[in-house]
């Protein structure tokens, strides 16, 4: 009869969160469906260069499952691989093909490859020549892994996700011991209790977000070909940004279960857009909302300095885009405090 009591007790108590109903139903729904678009979604096509190539040449060769993109010299080409509009480029020398990849993504280096070995076949008596031929890499090597590849992305997915925790969950407890309240019947207008408590917050996560970045690169071995100190600024901003969204939510929520309640809504659909996935795979109607995600531009600014080995210039635009979420975030958080006090 206890035992009932206490079961009646509890389905009640869930029953009546609204919200807690709605992220048992909601959130697997979400996860398993972003999964399924990712995972079936359409085969990659490596998109390839041919550089100076005769027209009857270009004829033998079997184009089907690629982008080809033809070039008059190899100056024109260096400058699409530079930008990733071609994956690889392909010119016939003396001693046959000559193979340049972009080569950042091992992924899609193999698939490249393998459409060349297919297609330049008709061209070759050899059917293993082109695996003999020497491959000129733009950025990494033959022997970059995956985990070169993927760890900028999880090492931004990590900073943001502890971050954006820490922060909703610490603001949450700010609140529900009554600090905050008392605060607001400080003379402290609302801006300034808004970034006292980003400047508070935020010079914890900028020594999280360093030691982090340092034993991924330092410890773990992390390909690092670009400077250290891109690294720190982009977590610095990667951290801002999560703290910021952290705080405004947790005004949102009661308890830290609710806090919670956020993260697959919030931070696990941001892994699907990060880039930790070919986007060029994904489904059309489904990729265009990668950019309205902060993940999306930390992961993209990480990879073109670990990998790439990427400066200011290349990276810029991606940090201004963070500095603007945390801005909007922080404009956000002073008017979801009129939720508590009006003035």
């Amino acid at each position: 009869m206890r035992i009932r009591a206490l079961v009646i007790r509890i389905l009640r108590q869930i029953t009546r969160d609204k919200r807690t109903m709605a992220l048992l139903l909601f959130a697997p729904i979400l996860v398993l469906t972003m999964l399924n678009l990712v995972f079936n979604g359409e085969d990659y096509q490596p998109k390839v260069g041919f550089v100076s190539v005769q027209e009857a040449l270009l004829e033998k060769i079997d184009q089907d499952g690629a982008v080809i993109t033809e070039y008059a010299n190899e100056k024109e080409a260096n400058e699409d691989l530079a930008k990733q509009v071609i994956d690889g480029y392909v010119q016939f020398g003396s001693n046959g093909p000559e193979i340049s990849l972009e080569g950042s993504d091992p992924s899609v280096n193999t698939a490249v490859l393998k459409w060349l070995q297919m297609a330049l076949k008709p061209l070759q008596g050899n059917k293993e020549a082109i695996q003999q031929l020497e491959i000129d890499y733009l950025h990494g090597s033959s022997e970059m892994g995956q985990f070169d590849y993927f760890g900028p992305v999880l090492l931004g997915f990590f900073v943001f996700f502890f971050v954006f925790l820490i922060a909703g969950v610490s603001f949450l407890r700010e609140r529900t011991t009554g600090t905050l309240e008392r605060l607001l019947s400080s003379p402290l207008r609302k801006w300034e209790i808004v970034i006292g408590y980003v400047i508070g917050f935020g010079l914890f996560t900028v020594i999280q977000a360093s030691i982090i970045a340092a034993y991924a690169i330092y410890v773990l071995g992390m390909l690092m070909e670009g400077a250290f100190g891109y690294v720190l600024l982009i977590t610095l901003l990667l951290s801002l940004t999560a703290l910021t969204l952290g705080i405004l939510l947790s005004a949102f929520a009661n308890n830290e279960l609710q806090m919670i309640q956020f993260i697959p809504i919030i931070v696990v659909p941001q892994v699907f857009f990060s880039g930790l996935f070919n986007l060029n795979t994904i489904s059309e109607w489904l990729s265009w909302i990668g950019p309205f995600t902060p993940l999306y531009y930390a992961a993209d600014a990480l990879r073109n300095v670990m990998v790439r080995g990427y400066g200011w210039g290349e990276i810029q635009i991606d940090l201004l885009v963070l500095a603007g979420f945390s801005i909007v975030f922080i404009l956000l958080n002073i008017l979801a405090l009129r939720k508590y006090r009006k003035i």
